[in-house]
């Protein structure tokens, strides 16, 4: 049987006898990996011999979705997030859904002196972090999911390059984990965890833990500079 993938519109051959008969049955294009049903039924509307494959309806990827926009999209100078930023001013993007605690932590932000970015959406956040390396992200783990395990900020955060990502300092803002827990930290791939019961102290924790990760990264980087690798 031939079968044609109206997705990508590869066509191969599939042996007869690996054809189940009088049924519908579903096999993954191997180009595309598009999932494609074939009815072998006999009131079937297409013909055993050459079979137009069904494209099926795929589930919604929103992960793919967003990387998908992010690094093939198309630039769009609306999207950056600073026109213009000063030598030496540090950036900082905060990505909390609750509206008092992101003022809180905006607060603590500015008395840092980080000219802050305020994302609606890991979209929205992901797409800035396209043409700016952030100095500091603060994100909460539930921002735009339900899903504390499925945070897509996160699972960015975690696919960069080794160069860039060591230069971002990443705060997890969460209710699960205590604050400053070294090993959940490391568990999630961040620098800080920062328990939500202790957003007042905000500053205090972030001033302290990324004193500490600069002063960790000051001979690597120095070394880095020396040999002109940064």
């Amino acid at each position: 049987m031939e079968v044609i993938c109206k997705q990508c519109q590869s066509k191969f051959k599939i042996p007869d006898e690996k054809i189940p008969k009088g049924k519908i049955f579903s096999l993954t294009c191997p180009k595309c990996k598009n999932k494609i049903s074939i009815d072998t039924r006999p009131d079937a509307s297409s013909s055993p011999e050459k079979t137009q494959a069904v494209t099926a309806k795929p589930k919604p990827d929103l992960e793919k979705t967003i990387f998908d926009e992010v690094v093939c999209g198309i630039y769009d100078a609306s999207e950056k997030p600073f026109d213009f930023v000063e030598e030496g001013v540090e950036t900082a993007l905060l990505c909390e859904p609750d509206p008092a605690s992101r003022a809180k932590i905006r607060i603590a932000l500015e008395k840092m002196k980080y000219n802050t970015m305020e994302p609606k959406s890991a979209v929205e956040a992901l797409k800035q972090m396209r043409f700016h390396v952030f100095d500091l992200v603060v994100l909460n783990e539930l921002f735009d999911t339900q899903d504390p395990d499925k945070n897509d900020i996160l699972k960015y955060m975690a696919q960069l390059a080794m160069d860039t990502r060591r230069n971002i300092f990443l705060a997890l803002v969460t209710n699960r984990f205590r604050t400053m827990d070294d090993m959940m930290a490391f568990n999630k791939s961040v620098n800080i965890i920062a328990n939500v019961n202790n957003v007042d102290e905000m500053q205090k924790i972030l001033k302290r833990s990324v004193a500490d990760n600069t002063a960790f990264y000051h001979v690597f980087k120095e070394s880095l500079a020396k040999t002109g690798n940064v």
